[in-house]
């Protein structure tokens, strides 16, 4: 088994098909996506293959270490992910070919006007061992 990241983008990666922004949906439109958001990590449950998932607030700052009791805080000019990461969803599959044909399933929640999102999701693999140096 292997775990990938699938990750909702806001901007950032190509349109959607269905391009309309959740702000300008109604609420049925809201309610009947995060239904079947709700409904594909509980088949995956079954399945085994669900490990978690979050959508997140858009708020959020950026922070780093400079000395001793002095984490610098900032809100930019960095692209913020606040901006660009809507949610994620962490599943464990046999393979990436496996965790294409789930994102692609992910995809097609639907948005404005019922209709699927088509939205693209960034599959990302966690790393499975620390990289080795050798010379």
């Amino acid at each position: 088994m292997a775990k990938y990241l699938l990750l909702k983008h806001y901007r950032g990666a190509p349109a959607s098909v269905n391009d309309v922004p959740m702000d300008q949906w109604t609420p049925d439109e809201i309610s009947a996506h995060v239904q079947y958001m709700n409904d594909f990590a509980a088949r995956l449950e079954e399945t085994g293959e669900y490990v978690d998932s979050q959508a997140l607030a858009p708020e959020g700052t950026w922070v780093r270490y400079d000395g001793e009791r002095r984490p610098p805080v900032t809100d930019g000019p960095f692209a913020e992910t606040k901006d660009l990461i809507a949610g994620w969803m962490i599943i464990d599959v046999d393979g990436y070919e496996r965790a294409v044909e789930l994102a692609g399933e992910l995809s097609a929640a639907p948005g404005a006007g019922g209709k699927p999102v088509h939205e693209w999701l960034e599959v990302r693999p966690f790393l499975g061992e620390a990289p080795t140096i050798t010379e």
